[in-house]
């Protein structure tokens, strides 16, 4: 019989919801180290608390995080709280010896994710920042078709994460347009960096232009509050390998709803990929016979691990929340010693580093270098 793994969740909106849909996910997909119970959720009422209980299927609610992380009958704490209080959070959960599945961004500053990674490791926790953009079998696959060689030499990438839900100037001021880690860069183009690195390799380099299109937005009591924060952030890449780049993060990107692209350009062949047909990636090969070349479609199937444990035949696709599935499933299994942490809080320290390089460089007008991990 499996050993029993009990979820605290902090927060029950849009995130909270995709993390129980993981989990439950998860434990129906993969044999996964743990069965997994639902043992206590928070919000910030209890009403709110009791109606996420009822829906999601945890045995207890609580309006108080601080008693969920301290319960001893919490093995996991995963929280999914506005940025602002992660590191208050995760730390308390750190501290009463939890793991701690953070969504992302980890911190609204570098200095509080590197507080965070360091009591995480000095205390041995399991971590997990919630980038499952990542999980996506077709990442993986060029991934591999990159280190592999199929590619050649890399020499250019394009990375861009734009939608469109700040586009309307009139929708109202909110935590993520805090002057602390918010911005269309920390948020969404945190998203572009991750994959970024995930493919290419580490970063060196930055040039950033970080710009405010809407100057103020309504602040919900009748006025109007100024903005400081990005409205798209975009930043010229140089990697440790030669390679050179460019990354986007756009919130106002009219139409756009999910359009987390990449390419990646080689001497033998290229790359491209686009979240809003995320079961596809396009392969450009320059050994292809003359009056035969193109980029054709890969399409996700089977083949390409862990599809199949969702589907067992090719072209029915996955869902966004299957990658959170597949995300849960990696950090279970790290947790039972089976393999690394897929993407722990050193690696969300890593993506905000790059983030706050970028908005130096956008401020200073030049070129930075970035910190080693």
């Amino acid at each position: 019989m499996k050993k029993k793994l009990r979820l605290g969740l902090i927060g029950s909106g849009f995130m909270g919801k995709t993390h129980v849909f993981g989990f439950a996910a998860a434990e129906r997909v993969f044999d996964l180290p743990y069965a997994v119970e639902r043992t206590l959720i928070a919000d910030v009422t209890m009403a709110q608390a009791e109606a996420a209980r009822a829906a999601f299927g945890f045995l207890r609610a609580t309006d108080d995080w601080r008693s969920l992380v301290a319960d001893p009958d919490i093995d996991v704490v995963d929280i999914t709280a506005p940025n602002a209080l992660h590191k208050e959070m995760a730390l308390a959960a750190i501290a009463a010896g939890k793991h701690v599945y953070c969504e992302k961004p980890l911190a609204p500053l570098a200095t509080d994710a590197r507080d965070m990674a360091e009591a995480a490791e000095k205390a041995g926790i399991r971590t997990q920042v919630g980038f499952n953009y990542l999980c996506n079998p077709m990442m993986s696959l060029a991934k591999a078709m990159i280190a592999s060689g199929e590619l050649g030499d890399i020499r250019g990438y394009r990375g861009l994460h734009a939608e469109d839900y700040m586009a309307d100037a009139n929708a109202t001021f909110t935590f993520r347009h805090d002057p602390a880690g918010g911005g269309a860069l920390a948020d969404i183009g945190s998203h572009a960096l991750a994959t970024a690195e995930f493919l290419v390799g580490p970063i060196t380099e930055v040039m950033g232009d970080c710009v405010t299109m809407i100057a103020s937005r309504p602040d919900g009591t009748g006025g109007m509050q100024t903005v400081e924060t990005d409205d798209i952030g975009r930043a010229f890449l140089r990697f440790v390998n030669g390679a050179t780049g460019s990354i986007e993060g756009n919130w106002i990107a009219t139409g756009r709803k999910m359009q987390h692209d990449f390419e990646v350009y080689g001497s033998k062949g290229a790359l491209v990929f686009s979240q809003e047909r995320f079961n596809e990636l396009h392969f450009y090969s320059t050994a292809d016979a003359k009056g035969r070349q193109g980029f054709r479609r890969i399409e996700a199937g089977p083949d390409h691990m862990p599809y199949g444990r969702f589907c067992v035949a090719p072209g029915h696709q996955l869902g966004f929340n299957d990658l959170k599935a597949i995300e849960v499933a990696g950090y279970l299994e790290a947790i039972a010693g089976l393999r690394s942490e897929p993407f722990n809080f050193r690696s969300g320290l890593r993506i905000q580093t790059l983030v706050e390089a970028i908005q130096n460089s956008s401020r200073a007008g030049t070129w930075l270098a970035v910190a080693d991990r």
